[in-house]
């Protein structure tokens, strides 16, 4: 891929990390959706590969609209976050203990996805690029609310799960813990 000479390029460039980001996640879902034993978090991940290829078709019909070449390089940012994501698949047996890590592995991702959206709406208004801008100002309140709805679904049910072998009492006195650490982040 040429080197980026102007704003244009750099906004190309952020455009296609981010369709290389949804096209690696897409083709992810399958496999973690198999070993998650959390029915809501696996219906949450398909809503996400769902959303993702919308996100796909929407940059490809962009890069049509701006005369873009269709070489995307793999994001190698996406592909870290999504090997770390396979590691723990083989690491770890026991799905009370795989649901939380994987929420997690997830939220990285949809971490990353924000922030690449967010930069690439910025370089989109500052360019006149009203599609890219309303595109990506979409996919940051998606995204923003999946992350809440992972916390909270992590807060309400999976995290409490992984410590169902605990004592209750003990059970009770760490998830309130978490929930005291959770409101202080806030």
């Amino acid at each position: 891929m040429p080197k980026p000479k102007t704003a244009q390029d750099i906004l190309v460039t952020e455009l296609k990390e981010i369709h290389s980001a949804e096209r690696q996640l897409s083709r992810a879902v399958p496999k973690l959706s198999r070993k998650i034993s959390n029915e809501s978090f696996k219906q949450m991940l398909e809503e996400r590969r769902t959303q993702g290829e919308g996100v796909i078709e929407e940059l490809d019909r962009i890069f049509d609209q701006m005369g873009v070449t269709k070489s995307r390089p793999k994001n190698v940012a996406a592909e870290g976050l999504i090997e770390d994501m396979n590691e723990h698949l083989e690491e770890i047996d026991d799905a009370k203990l795989l649901d939380p890590v994987l929420v997690g592995a997830i939220q990285k991702l949809q971490h990353y996805c924000i922030a690449a959206w967010g930069t690439t709406a910025s370089l989109g208004r500052l360019l006149g690029e009203q599609e890219v801008v309303q595109l990506m100002e979409r996919l940051l309140e998606e995204g923003k609310r999946m992350d809440e709805e992972l916390t909270q679904l992590a807060e309400s049910e999976i995290n409490p799960e992984m410590l169902g072998e605990a004592e209750e009492g003990e059970s009770e006195e760490l998830e309130g813990e978490v929930k005291t650490k959770s409101r202080a982040k806030k």
